[in-house]
């Protein structure tokens, strides 16, 4: 159980105490408000504040101040609590006992990579389908984005303690498929690529390199079968390169789902079914339509168009309904922003089909430039002009592309300055946390090399320091951060953690010897340090980051 969840249980038992013995006077069918707890900004008001009472002001029918004094009343401090008060408007402010803050340093260390996991009551199962560019062409710094948002997501989605299925979807089943095979069939003939084409180098080489047996079959097919013939073996290609590529970050895959799979096993006409059955489809000017309006839409959408070919929305409703059957409690899309338009019309589905809209979570990241000397790089597909993952990981190391790219809130655009994460300096802020675990590693190898060892017996009494305190404070954040990040399906407090908690492990070195004439104080705070480390770990874990123990 994480800090938070220990004294805002705490808060709700005082409140129920309170309600019991008539202190607080709340009706019984009232439904109670989840308590609230935050560190405030400012540290002269403790180390955790809670507007419970302001919470229940509107239920209880009183002043803020006077519940919060109720509240108090009835509180029965856990170990963690050292004091508490009551300040305007109707704050509950907590301070935590320094000897309990400093006791902790054992069990974190004794914790070890379990640390900070497993920090959620009610597991469940989660589908988060990320990346799902088409295949055709390599990954570029634009798309690869979703591949950190979604690939860290799962990451502290699974330390919370939930089950986590990793999918990428792709459109094997429209033009763009065509087009690609459409300019590898030009180029080997030695005619200019069409219009809607794609053009780089590596088109040229997939070209070069096609395999006798596509080519006889190229030749065997009839009219611009043969487009379709290159397009698969050639998106097939680009897909088994994107999974390359992906792996080499530490990104993998349980499912790799393709479109044409959904109407090959009948997902989409079992669930247009479903839907017709419902009275939610419709049939107009030869096209079949589905009922949007009815659930707040601006306009009906269109599932097979006048000529019988399905849209990219009957997709979308045999692929929400094929994985709901696999028993997800909740489905997460991590999509690019500019598929914002899709976004109603999947929930819509949804719930046309009955499932709860609240199951399907779609996150839609913002964009990123990637600059280089202060010059933005435009990136296309089809004209050939893009960056693609492996050439940033080649220049920059897959560390700081990771760590970049999580650093923001999805929904913040993101400039890719490349000259800063090659920096080897604590201006780049993956190496500042990176330094910060290997000096710790190297004060444990140092204090070994001298027969000395960790030791946290008695570290409630020893490790009082206000440095130490902090540290410790900052450790005890993690299972918290986690929690928090898994609960808001918003990961990038993980990488602003990891960085304080460097910043305070550099003010404890600066301000607290760590090798002493005092044998029992080295002891206790090399525990820190490998409690620090360790939890420095942990962290860089989650972002898929690599934790060196030199540099």
């Amino acid at each position: 159980m994480s800090l938070r969840t220990d004294i805002s249980r705490a808060i709700a038992d005082a409140r129920d105490r309170a309600i019991r013995s008539g202190a607080l006077t709340i009706a019984p069918d009232a439904a109670l408000p989840t308590v609230g707890l935050e560190r405030p900004a400012n540290p002269d008001h403790g180390d955790w504040a809670s507007n419970a009472a302001m919470q229940l002001a509107p239920v209880a029918r009183a002043a803020p101040m006077r519940i919060a004094e109720a509240l108090l009343e009835h509180f029965e401090p856990p170990p963690s609590i050292a004091a508490g008060s009551v300040a305007a408007p109707g704050f509950l402010n907590f301070r935590l006992a320094p000897e309990w803050v400093a006791a902790q340093v054992g069990p974190i260390r004794d914790a070890g990579d379990a640390y900070g996991h497993h920090v959620v009551d009610g597991a469940e199962r989660f589908n988060v389908e990320f990346v799902s560019a088409n295949p055709t062409g390599p990954l570029h710094v634009g798309n690869a984005r979703g591949a950190f948002v979604g690939d860290v997501l799962c990451r502290v989605l699974a330390a919370a303690g939930h089950e986590v299925v990793r999918e990428y979807y792709f459109n094997d089943f429209g033009g763009q498929v065509k087009a690609l095979g459409a300019s590898v069939r030009a180029l080997r003939a030695g005619e200019p690529i069409p219009e809607d084409g794609y053009r780089g180098d590596y088109v040229r080489e997939m070209a070069e390199s096609v395999p006798a047996e596509v080519i006889d079959a190229a030749e065997a097919a009839e009219g611009d079968e043969a487009d379709w013939v290159y397009g698969r073996w050639a998106s097939e290609v680009q897909r088994r390169g994107i999974e390359a590529s992906l792996a080499a970050l530490g990104v993998a895959f349980d499912v790799w789902k393709t479109e044409s799979s959904i109407h090959d096993e009948g997902w989409v006409e079992r669930g247009v079914s479903k839907l017709r059955d419902a009275g939610y489809v419709y049939e107009d000017e030869g096209a079949t339509w589905f009922k949007a309006t009815a659930f707040g839409d601006d306009r009906d959408r269109v599932i097979y168009r006048s000529n019988g070919a399905p849209t990219y929305f009957a997709a979308d409703i045999g692929y929400v309904s094929e994985k709901f059957s696999r028993g997800f409690d909740e489905l997460i899309y991590v999509w690019g922003e500019n598929h914002h338009g899709a976004v109603a019309r999947l929930l819509h589905a949804a719930e046309a089909l009955g499932h709860d809209p609240d199951a399907v979570r779609i996150l839609l990241y913002s964009w990123v430039r990637f600059v280089r000397e202060g010059e933005a790089v435009s990136m296309s597909k089809r004209s050939g002009q893009f960056v693609t993952l492996d050439d940033l990981m080649a220049e920059v190391g897959a560390d700081p592309v990771r760590w970049f790219f999580s650093s923001r809130a999805f929904t913040s655009g993101i400039d890719f300055d490349l000259e800063l994460a090659k920096k080897q300096s604590n201006e780049n802020p993956v190496y500042y946390v990176q330094y910060a675990h290997a000096r710790a590693c190297s004060i444990l190898r140092h204090a070994a090399e001298q027969g000395l060892s960790a030791d946290a017996q008695g570290t409630g009494e020893l490790l009082l320091h206000p440095s130490e305190q902090e540290l410790i404070r900052h450790l005890l954040d993690f299972p918290d951060t986690v929690a928090q990040a898994a609960e808001r399906r918003e990961t990038h407090d993980v990488p602003r953690y990891a960085y304080e908690l460097a910043t305070a492990f550099s003010a404890f070195y600066r301000d607290a010897k760590v090798l002493t004439d005092d044998a029992g104080v080295s002891a206790a705070r090399l525990a820190l340090v490998d409690a620090a480390r360790s939890v420095l770990a942990n962290a860089l874990q989650l972002l898929g980051i690599s934790a060196p123990e030199s540099m």
